[in-house]
Formats: C-alpha cells, sequence, structure tokens
C-alpha cells in the first residue's frame, strides 16, 4: 500500500534521484507551480516548469487531435548537458512532476523508474 506524501516530502525524493539539480510540481493547465526545489542563478525552476506547460499542452493537444486515448505517463526532453523529465501524475493528470537532471551525473532510466515511484506516492 503506498504512503501518500505531500509536496515537499515528494520534491525532497525528487531532488535525492542522481543527477537532479532542480525539481518542481506544476499544474499544467494554471501553469502554477504548487512547489518547487533547487534550482540556480543560471537555471529558474519556477520558470522553467512554467514554460514546460506548453510542452504538456501541446502534447495534449496532438493527443486530442489524433484520438489518442491514451494518458501521458512521461515526456523526455534531451538537451547537451541535462535531462528534463515531465512524469504527469495518475490521480491528478492536471499536474506534472518536472525534474532537471545532469546528464554525466543521471541514469536516466533509474530516473524515470525513481520519479515513477515518487508520482505514485504523491497525494494532493
Amino acid at each position: 500500500m503506498p504512503v501518500n506524501v505531500n509536496v515537499k516530502e515528494a520534491l525532497d525524493k525528487c531532488a535525492k534521484i542522481d543527477g537532479a539539480f532542480a525539481a518542481a510540481l506544476v499544474d499544467y493547465k494554471s501553469g502554477l507551480t504548487l512547489g518547487v526545489i533547487g534550482g540556480n542563478p543560471m537555471f529558474n525552476i519556477e520558470t522553467a516548469a512554467a514554460a514546460n506547460t506548453d510542452v504538456v499542452r501541446a502534447k495534449m493537444k496532438a493527443m486530442n487531435s489524433l484520438a489518442l486515448k491514451e494518458r501521458i505517463e512521461d515526456i523526455l526532453i534531451t538537451l547537451g548537458s541535462q535531462y528534463h523529465l515531465i512524469r504527469m501524475l495518475g490521480r491528478n493528470p492536471d499536474l506534472f512532476l518536472y525534474v532537471a537532471l545532469q546528464r554525466d551525473t543521471a541514469n536516466l532510466g533509474l530516473a524515470r523508474m525513481k520519479l515513477a515511484e515518487v508520482e505514485r506516492l504523491i497525494e494532493v
């Protein structure tokens, strides 16, 4: 039986994923962040999280246009030095977890698994 965690606990778990340097819980319909952790002067996690609502909206629109009756599990954006993972919350499809990872210290497969574990624990 999963243990329900609050937003801060969930983000703390995200921050412990190898290579993670920032994470957020985001409402993609409003663009609002419900919580953030990490970031740095060169990477504003709130701005990045809000901007990624456009990525989720675009994918939702494409799926609707194609009449796909599937649920998005996650979206991967690969940059030169970073991975950006977006994990939709199964229990609340308006929300997603967003984690930014350094490619040189992250294990992408393990990061996806750990993010899925965190997603299952969140009760919002």
